[in-house]
């Protein structure tokens, strides 16, 4: 098994998966429209001769085929990074069909040489395009959220700008920043009551009465009956008085140092912040799993991995998880994402944002554009001068995707009244 993943040329297969697209995106993802502007279509259209780094948002697995799309209303598909282990899901037969898509593989946590090399070579090449998941791993499974962006992805772009620079002293990058938004598609009717049907399936397996409650109220009781499981399981105590999002962060934090402990992970920080941690921890498990004497790694028991990895999963459920993230907008798309948790959790399925099954109702998906810039904008002439640049197109990128995001919330409408929520509250703090 090679450490390195290349793309791989292949012009059938692209060209089926156009064709094939709004079939492909349905049986996969259960998105039955991707809904562009036609300005934006335009302004793509444009992009065909030019060096394009391509940046969205990533809180599922939906966004790269989404991108393939995009690029074929550009005219020409972009090159993208995908985690080393995807490569190897389904026996391979995932990585077979990527890499003919324009994937390479990448592995997260260390200095990935060949993926950051072919990465440069892409944005230095004339007419080079890529795309880039700032957010990369974990996906968060929350569409009104940001993670917080990995470190280096705007320093790829300086690199294949800087290289590009070697053979054409004039040359720029195009930097094209987006946002993918889904939405459901049933009435809100079909959606209360589908969310009824999946609530009363949890509510028989935690063997707890609903009591004629308010859906909404239902649904947080759901939540705290499982935290307090967690809690149980993992033996953390000492949260008489606290508040859900204390006890879940306590529940998470102690998830991950009880796998770090067993898998004796290097370079695991116990005082970082959760997201942190899960990257450090997911990135050394997929090492272990790929089991390759490139990267020099201590021998684990295969049942060990399997028991990390599994956990690992777990810990994803409460990574980002947060109660006012549901009472301050209370959507059929954030409940949705909740009761993806809550089945994964009690009934071990992968979550959809990890490749886990796709959502069970038709959804919409929207793409946002903001206007395209030039890299040299941000490339200073001295190198000195790199280093703080980087930074500030980083802080600049995730502001304009934030712009994006809260342009994006008014397509989702909460499934309850301001004072239905604000009396679910109250119960709920009694």
């Amino acid at each position: 098994m090679k450490l390195f993943i290349g793309p791989k040329k292949n012009r059938v297969l692209p060209w089926i998966a156009k064709t094939f697209s709004g079939f492909l995106l349905k049986a996969m993802q259960n998105i039955h429209e991707v809904k562009i502007t036609e300005a934006d279509k335009e302004m793509l259209r444009s992009l065909k001769n030019k060096r394009t780094i391509f940046f969205t948002n990533h809180p599922t697995t939906a966004e790269p085929p989404i991108t393939f799309l995009i690029g074929n209303i550009i005219g020409q598909n972009f090159l993208y990074m995908a985690s080393r282990q995807v490569f190897t899901w389904q026996f391979g037969a995932i990585g077979w069909f990527i890499r003919r898509m324009g994937a390479y593989s990448i592995i997260a946590g260390t200095t990935d040489r060949e993926a950051l090399k072919m990465s440069r070579s892409i944005l230095a090449a004339p007419e080079g395009k890529l795309a880039i998941y700032p957010e990369g791993e974990p996906t968060s499974g929350e569409n009104d959220n940001l993670m917080p962006f990995q470190a280096g992805v705007a320093q790829i772009g300086f690199w294949g700008l800087e290289d590009a620079r070697k053979n054409e002293p004039d040359a720029d990058i195009t930097v094209v920043q987006a946002f993918m938004k889904y939405t459901l598609r049933p009435e809100k009717e079909q959606i209360l009551k589908d969310l009824d049907k999946s609530l009363s399936k949890i509510e028989k397996k935690l063997k707890l009465v609903p009591e004629h409650k308010h859906l909404l109220h239902r649904f947080l009781t759901v939540g705290r009956v499982l935290l307090e499981r967690a809690e149980k399981e993992y033996n953390v105590t000492g949260n008489e008085g606290k508040d859900f999002d204390y006890r879940v962060g306590r529940v998470r934090h102690a998830m991950l140092d009880q796998i770090a402990d067993r898998l004796n992970a290097p370079n695991y920080d116990y005082h970082d912040d959760a997201i942190m941690k899960w990257r450090r921890i997911f990135a050394y498990i997929e090492m272990l799993q790929l089991n390759l004497p490139e990267l020099n790694l201590p021998k684990v028991p295969r049942e060990v991995v399997k028991w990390a990895h599994k956990e690992s999963i777990k810990v994803f459920d409460f990574i980002v998880i947060k109660r006012d993230y549901i009472l301050e907008y209370p959507s059929g798309e954030r409940l949705y994402e909740w009761l993806d948790r809550y089945e994964s959790y009690l009934f071990n399925k992968t979550p959809r944002a990890l490749g886990g099954v796709p959502s069970h109702l038709p959804r919409t998906a929207h793409v946002f554009f903001a206007k395209p810039f030039q890299l040299s904008e941000y490339f200073p002439a001295d190198k000195k001068e790199r280093r703080k640049a980087v930074d500030q197109f980083t802080i600049d990128m995730r502001k304009q995707m934030q712009e994006l995001l809260n342009q994006s919330k008014g397509l989702s409408q909460p499934l309850f009244s301001a004072d239905e929520v604000k009396e679910v509250a109250a119960k709920i703090k009694r």
